[in-house]
């Protein structure tokens, strides 16, 4: 043999090995390859979608926070002004009834008064029936000049 069959002969032979390689070695390998770019696009697609949901996600726990914040303020101020309200309310029942302790004593000290009034009355009374009963040097019937006393009471 010749070098030149030779080299002819590995050419067909290379040839032939391209061929079968182009016909059924690389269709399968060409496909995996394709399977494999397509899961990675996806994959990526997929970790981008993930990432957008991640960042709404945090969008929406953020305005829930606020909310809840927001909420939560509201109610400690409502609590407060209720607190307020009733501590208003508490004084003003304690001043109502402060007043109503005041009118009490008032007329219980005016009912006193008078009493006492009506008891230096009779005191004074009967000091001037005693009075007069010395001055008269004869004694003084209180049943019969009762009319005489009460004027006396009256004017005093």
């Amino acid at each position: 043999m010749s070098i030149n069959a030779t080299l002819f002969v590995q050419a067909i032979v290379f040839l032939l090995l391209v061929l079968f390689t182009m016909k059924f070695v690389w269709p399968p390998i060409a496909k995996a390859l394709d399977e494999r770019a397509q899961k990675i696009a996806a994959g990526l697609a997929a970790a981008e979608k993930a990432k957008a949901e991640l960042a709404s996600a945090n969008q929406r726990v953020e305005q829930e926070l606020v909310k809840s914040r927001n909420e939560t303020t509201n109610l400690l101020a409502d609590a407060e002004r209720r607190a307020q309200q009733i501590v208003e309310e508490a004084k003003g029942r304690a001043t109502v009834e402060a007043n109503k302790i005041v009118v009490a004593a008032q007329a219980e000290a005016e009912q006193q008064s008078v009493r006492a009034r009506e008891a230096l009355r009779e005191q004074v009374a009967a000091l001037a029936v005693k009075g007069a009963e010395q001055i008269l040097r004869k004694e003084v019937n209180a049943g019969v000049h009762a009319d005489l006393l009460d004027r006396l009471k009256t004017e005093l």
